[in-house]
């Protein structure tokens, strides 16, 4: 996954005075790594569409709010996870499901029937994840698939840095708990 670094220049001074091709080069930055941070909560390519670019829209109308220009990147995936978090409470009723993507799969061959086993492992992965509440499975996709600090993390969920170690901890312990089961299941 592309994630901006604190030492990589972007245009953000240039977006706040309103250039176009800052605002594009914002927007080919961090488009892809968005849309995958936000489907993988949400699970619906259409509405991550949306919440992606309503983020952007969002970021354009407040960029003013941007006290520190070296965090855009955490800034603007705290809107998208806002976003989220409000067609959330607005779904909660039909319990839409929410993934996210908690550890990097091993290498594997690409040979067809790799590319097949990978799949449904993956798969088998995602279902033990939608098991996780919310607020632990968002933790985990910041924390090792957009690879953010626990301070980065924190800013974009506006939770405290303790609660989301807490959150991270839970997390893996829950999912270690739901992958030991998955494997006793199978091995019976």
């Amino acid at each position: 996954m592309l994630v901006v670094t604190e030492r990589e220049q972007l245009p953000v001074p240039q977006a706040k005075a309103g250039d176009p091709a800052a605002w594009d080069t914002l927007f080919k930055r961090y488009q892809l790594p968005l849309y995958a941070y936000v489907f993988e909560l949400i699970h619906d390519e259409q509405s991550s569409l949306d919440i992606v670019q309503e983020t952007f829209i969002s970021a354009a109308r407040n960029i003013d709010g941007l006290r520190d220009d070296e965090r855009f990147g955490s800034w603007l995936f705290g809107i998208a996870h806002q976003k989220c978090v409000q067609r959330w409470r607005r779904h909660s009723r039909e319990k839409d499901t929410l993934q996210e993507i908690a550890a990097a799969w091993p290498e594997i061959e690409d040979g067809p029937a790799d590319v097949l086993i990978r799949q449904e492992q993956e798969a088998e992965f995602m279902a033990l994840l939608n098991q996780l509440p919310p607020a632990q499975r968002s933790v985990l996709l910041l924390h090792f698939l957009e690879d953010f600090s626990i301070e980065e993390i924190s800013a974009i969920t506006g939770a405290q840095p303790g609660t989301v170690k807490s959150r991270l901890h839970y997390a893996k312990r829950a999912l270690r708990k739901l992958l030991e089961e998955k494997s006793n299941e199978d091995s019976t």
